[in-house]
C-alpha cells in the first residue's frame, strides 16, 4: 500500500472530518492498494492527552549561562568538565553535571552535536 497524499486539518478536503473529529484530528491520508485497485482514506486521531516532561540523557550536552562576575561558579563548572564557548558566551557541559551543581534554571538549550562520517578504507 502506498500513501500519496497527507492532509492537515484546515486544508482543502478536510472540512467534513474536522466537523466529525474536531481537535482530535491530526491528519488525513489517502492510501492506494494497486493489487486490489482500492483507495483508502484514513485518519490519525488523538485518543489521549496527558502531561509529559521529556527527560534528557545524563550525557546530553547543554549550554549553561554563567554571568560575568560569578567567578566561583565558573570555576565549579570548569571543574565539572565544562568548556567555555566564547562565540555563544556560555559554558557547555553534560546535563547530569549541570544538575549536580544546581544549574537547571540556567540551562539555555541542548547543544547540537554533529558527528563526522567515518571514512571508509579504499
Amino acid at each position: 500500500m502506498q500513501t500519496r497524499l497527507t492532509l492537515k486539518p484546515g486544508q482543502k478536503g478536510t472540512k467534513k472530518l474536522i466537523a466529525e473529529y474536531g481537535d482530535q484530528l491530526v491528519c488525513i491520508r489517502y492510501r492506494y492498494d494497486p493489487q486490489k485497485k482500492k483507495r483508502y482514506k484514513t485518519v490519525e486521531l488523538i485518543v489521549e492527552e496527558i502531561d509529559w516532561k521529556p527527560r534528557r540523557r545524563a550525557d546530553a550536552p547543554v549550554e549553561v549561562k554563567v554571568e560575568w562576575g560569578e567567578a566561583d561558579l565558573g570555576r565549579q563548572v570548569k571543574q565539572a568538565g565544562g568548556k567555555w564557548n566564547p562565540a555563544k558566551k556560555v559554558w557547555e557541559m553534560r546535563y547530569d553535571r549541570a544538575v549536580e551543581l544546581g544549574l537547571e534554571g540556567r540551562i539555555k538549550s541542548e547543544t547540537p552535536t554533529v558527528k563526522k562520517p567515518k571514512s571508509r578504507p579504499k
